[in-house]
């Protein structure tokens, strides 16, 4: 899923103003002398630091990972998220499974299972939400998770007009029924996933209905099923989300509420936290990174993440059009020195798009740096030293570790390549839209996988994808994809995908850079939040008890 802030020079006034606020009060005090959020604590109430205003908090449009985190409280599928371990499957509305052949699946739903606004979660819900995902006028850029599904691929390109015909089907009010395209067996954990997530039809239908991305819906009624429920939404100040009394497992969920709040200058969220305004910080300054490990500072975290930070290309310009031109940008590149001298937290380079670590998968790799190689081929390109070779534009979201890295970034390919950039930062919605419609020649990316298999990498990079933001596609790129998602023999589908890397990365619509370590710092007084590689949390089970240890 994609992400990541951090702050830059140039502050929205909104956020120059909450900085000043926050800063102003950084040393407030509950009435008993404690800091707020030891107060916050004993409320049960969880201060979530969550980067920025969502673009969206609609599980079947979202597509930041600071979205997710609001949906994911909000809304519950058929499978859950695991407290600890991403691979293993967690009950969610389905109390109970069974398939034949890895292909046709039944879901058993449980009955006690009800909307925040008292409606039975039905099996019927499911139903009309897949074909909401897959219903083309809505333009979903998470579509094509859903082509698994027999069918599913024809109805969301319009070749099929007949929803009957997708192999979706109620049997009865708590039975779901799913015939896939071909043998799934690790579907279990891809439909954890937003994009599987239910919605509630009466308010879709009451808000524009199954084919209009609608999000008055979000901020005026929004109905879940999920462990909270929503309470406010001030934009670009907070979303506040509380105990849900109809989730059919509400005596399990400890957290009063949990307060996400918008703050993408990294700066401020760290002194923010340091004056005890919140729980979860949810990136660390690269300079305080080293000062935090130095003084083991009791509320630092740096953990495994199944992540990449890339840049995307955009290969319909006429200059990125040429594959030499891609090539000699990447090559150009010399990530240890960004790792080291930039992000500072012990980060991999990347000379892939799939992190190293997924079980069984081996990723090709694209060459180090080579200036000397860089050069050659722009001159190939026709751009001799540089010359000739127009300005790029660069886009990043607001984030002073974006601004960073790509300052490095810059300096690089003049030194080595002779070209210049100029480098846009954007407000995070903005941002989004503008890389979506791929008015940039180069942009910030990151992804962070939303389960631990290559493809959660790889599929997105299909011809037409909606998060295949570069305008690049490869008929046999796509089709290894579309093949190994229901290859049944697993040794297979992994050549498969390898293959495909392989057709990605010799094309090079994408220069990936380093693989994360998830960074942050959190209290101690949260317990129930485990290391996991997705970093996708089920918030019912985590809680607030009073810290032992002294502040900072």
């Amino acid at each position: 899923m994609h992400q990541r802030r951090n702050p830059t020079l140039h502050l929205s006034v909104f956020t120059l103003l909450a900085a000043a606020l926050l800063l102003a009060t950084s040393c407030s005090r509950s009435p008993g002398g404690d800091s707020l959020r030891d107060q916050a604590t004993r409320d049960g109430i969880l201060l979530f630091g969550n980067s920025g205003e969502p673009p969206s908090i609609d599980p079947h449009l979202n597509t930041s990972v600071n979205g997710s985190r609001i949906t994911s409280a909000l809304v519950e599928g058929l499978i859950a998220y695991h407290p600890t371990d991403d691979n293993l499957p967690e009950p969610g509305v389905a109390e109970s499974w069974e398939n034949v052949d890895s292909t046709l699946w039944t879901f058993h739903l449980r009955k006690n299972a009800r909307w925040s606004n008292g409606d039975p979660v039905t099996a019927h819900d499911f139903v009309y939400s897949y074909r909401r995902m897959l219903t083309p006028e809505l333009g979903a850029k998470y579509a094509q998770l859903l082509y698994i599904i027999k069918n599913g691929r024809e109805y969301n390109t319009g070749k099929l007009k007949d929803f009957s015909q997708v192999g979706v089907k109620a049997l009865d009010d708590y039975t779901l029924q799913l015939t896939l395209a071909g043998p799934t067996p690790h579907l279990l954990n891809l439909i954890k996933h937003p994009t599987w997530y239910p919605v509630h039809a009466p308010t879709i239908e009451a808000y524009g209905g199954i084919g209009k991305p609608d999000s008055n819906w979000t901020r005026e009624n929004f109905v879940g099923n999920g462990p909270y429920q929503l309470k406010t939404w001030i934009i670009n100040k907070s979303i506040e989300v509380e105990r849900n009394p109809y989730y059919w497992d509400a005596d399990k969920v400890s957290i009063k509420e949990i307060h996400f709040l918008p703050i993408d200058d990294i700066s401020t969220e760290d002194q923010v936290f340091n004056s005890g305004r919140l729980h979860y910080q949810n990136t660390v300054p690269s300079d305080m990174i080293p000062i935090y490990v130095k003084e083991n500072d009791p509320y630092f975290r740096s953990e495994p993440w199944i992540a990449t930070y890339y840049y995307s290309l955009n290969v319909t310009d006429p200059v990125l059009a040429d594959k030499r031109v891609r090539q000699a940008l990447s090559l150009a590149i010399n990530r240890r020195a960004i790792v080291k001298r930039v992000m500072k937290g012990g980060q991999d380079i990347a000379l892939s798009l799939t992190p190293d670590g997924i079980k069984g998968y081996q990723p090709p790799k694209l060459e180090r740096f080579n200036p000397n190689k860089a050069r050659q081929l722009l001159a190939e390109a026709g751009y001799p030293n540089g010359e000739g070779f127009p300005t790029l534009k660069f886009i990043f979201n607001t984030s002073e570790q974006h601004k960073q890295v790509a300052e490095a970034i810059q300096q690089m390919w003049l030194n080595v390549l002779g070209i210049k950039i100029s480098l846009e930062n954007q407000v995070w919605k903005s941002f989004i839209e503008t890389r979506n419609n791929l008015d940039f020649q180069v942009a910030r990316n990151g992804w962070i996988g939303d389960y631990v298999f290559p493809d959660t990498f790889l599929s997105m990079y299909r011809t037409g994808d909606g998060n295949n933001n570069t305008g690049w596609g490869d008929p046999r790129y796509d089709q290894l994809i579309t093949d190994s998602i229901t290859e049944p023999d697993s040794a297979k589908r992994l050549e498969m995908l390898h293959e495909a890397e392989t057709i990605l990365l010799e094309a090079q619509p994408i220069i990936p850079l380093f693989h994360y370590n998830r960074i942050y710092r959190i209290d101690p007084a949260v317990k129930g939040w485990y290391p996991k590689l997705t970093d996708n949390r089920n918030y019912k089970y985590i809680s607030l008890e009073p810290k032992r240890s002294a502040e900072r």
